[in-house]
């Protein structure tokens, strides 16, 4: 297949996921809150052509509850991914761009955050903030910048060592003229492609501090809540509520990480050498 035909199927392939994605966030954001009350005419249905994915029991529809948490999670991994993503951009390129020991002082302090584990990380940090949305979404974000932040260095230190940045400085260009005008616009792509990476990470980080108690309130519908819920009454025979909301977490991040490594397909220059 041909570099043309490859690279048209990847971006067909992107655009698909995305409108997949963006349906399954429309769908649960637009979903009344009345779709959620309890009906305890319908508890403990397994799944039907009425329910797909079966009722809990209280008799709220699983399948409902699923893609309502689903687009809790989109909205939180979203945020998280983004405010990770700036944050690893800024450092990145702050240290790479800067003096020998602003480097050295960015490199011991991504070194301290990666010594820790994530979620031993995240857990504390929303302790330290009461729990709660806030807590978690902070949580997530300062825990997921490092490793872009170090990709991005090294892309910066490349393109630093390019002849048209030494002839800026000869021209008597500023540090924050060429990292604006020269450094930056080559990290567009780096960091929208970094950006879709971590997000599934921040959406399985969501869903397990969720499950664990120090995410979501419980009034929520979000994945992790549905999960620890169902863990009451697998032994029950009902495993419909924990297979069908926990297979459709896993389906969606991985179209999430499908959607980067196609982004990072089509924006790889060397990809693009037709």
């Amino acid at each position: 297949m041909s570099k043309l035909n490859r690279r048209t199927v990847a971006a067909v392939t992107a655009s698909a996921i995305l409108i997949i994605i963006i349906a399954v966030y429309v769908g649960g954001a637009l979903l009344p809150n009345s779709a959620l009350e309890a009906d305890f005419s319908q508890k403990g249905q397994p799944p039907s052509f009425a329910h797909i994915f079966g009722t809990d029991f209280l008799g709220r529809d699983m399948f409902v509850r699923t893609v309502k948490g689903l687009s809790i999670s989109l909205v939180v991994g979203a945020a998280a991914s983004v405010i990770a993503s700036i944050i690893a951009l800024v450092v990145g390129v702050t240290a790479a761009m800067g003096r020998g020991w602003v480097d050295h002082a960015v490199n011991w302090f991504i070194d301290v955050f990666m010594s820790v584990p994530h979620t031993v990380l995240i857990i504390l940090i929303s302790i330290a903030l009461s729990r709660g949305v806030i807590g978690l979404l902070i949580g997530v974000a300062a825990t997921h910048w490092v490793t872009l932040a170090r990709i991005i260095r090294g892309e910066v230190l490349q393109i630093r060592s390019q002849s048209y940045i030494a002839a800026s400085r000869r021209f008597g260009k500023s540090p924050l003229f060429i990292a604006r005008n020269h450094i930056l616009p080559h990290m567009i792509p780096q960091f929208f492609v970094g950006l879709i990476l971590l997000f599934p990470h921040a959406i399985m980080h969501e869903s397990g501090l969720t499950f664990l108690g120090f995410g979501m309130p419980p009034e929520q519908p979000a994945v992790g809540i549905i999960l620890s819920e169902a863990m009451k009454y697998i032994s029950t025979g009902a495993i419909w509520l924990a297979f069908f909301p926990g297979l459709s977490l896993v389906i969606l991040v991985l179209l999430i990480d499908k959607l980067g490594n196609t982004l990072r397909f089509l924006f790889d220059p060397k990809e693009a050498q037709l």
